[in-house]
């Protein structure tokens, strides 16, 4: 099958937003919450960056994980039960 041009994704995208009367949101915006998510789910940090396309394990890390203040805690609260 021959690619298909992202804007085209990106049009009937906001289309439909608009149509459920959901308030705007850029689609590059749900790359990183579907990244956060991922992470939050305890997918590893190398699979979710091969979905996402990225060539550098880096990309993924310092551009879309970006761990919430529930996650730092539970992340502490694991390390305090290690010790």
């Amino acid at each position: 099958p021959q690619p298909i041009e992202p804007r085209t994704y990106r049009n009937y995208y906001m289309k439909l937003m608009k149509r459920l009367g959901i308030p705007p949101l850029k689609f590059h915006g749900l790359r990183h919450s579907f990244a956060t998510r991922c992470i939050e789910s305890n997918c590893d940090y190398k699979t979710v960056s091969v979905i996402l396309g990225h060539a550098d394990i880096s990309t993924t890390l310092n551009l879309y994980v970006h761990p919430g203040v529930e996650q730092k805690k539970k992340c502490i609260d694991k390390m305090l039960r290690s010790l």
